[in-house]
């Protein structure tokens, strides 16, 4: 999985009928210091907007596994939106 940032919505209007009522966006990747770094198109399943945090599943088998099918053009969901993130390493570990 990916941490993203959603830049923008996707619209077509001819498609594969799989993509017929799904919400696509445009992803930008996230490094870890903020910077970004590539994108994807991603189906939203949890309602994402432009500007949030979002996770991204960036593999083509478990994104087809989420919509129950063993093969589609399907590469990268939006699974989760994040609310914070924190980086280090806990203490007594």
């Amino acid at each position: 999985m990916k941490v993203g940032v959603v830049a923008g919505n996707v619209v077509s209007t001819i498609n594969f009928p799989f993509y017929d009522n799904k919400k696509l966006m445009i992803c930008d990747y996230l490094n870890a210091d903020g910077t970004t770094s590539g994108y994807t198109i991603a189906v939203d399943r949890v309602g994402a907007g432009v500007g949030e945090h979002v996770l991204i599943m960036d593999e083509g088998n478990s994104a087809r596994q989420m919509f129950g099918l063993t093969t589609g053009p399907i590469r990268a969901v939006i699974v989760g939106i994040i609310d914070d993130v924190e980086f280090g390493v806990p203490a007594n570990l």
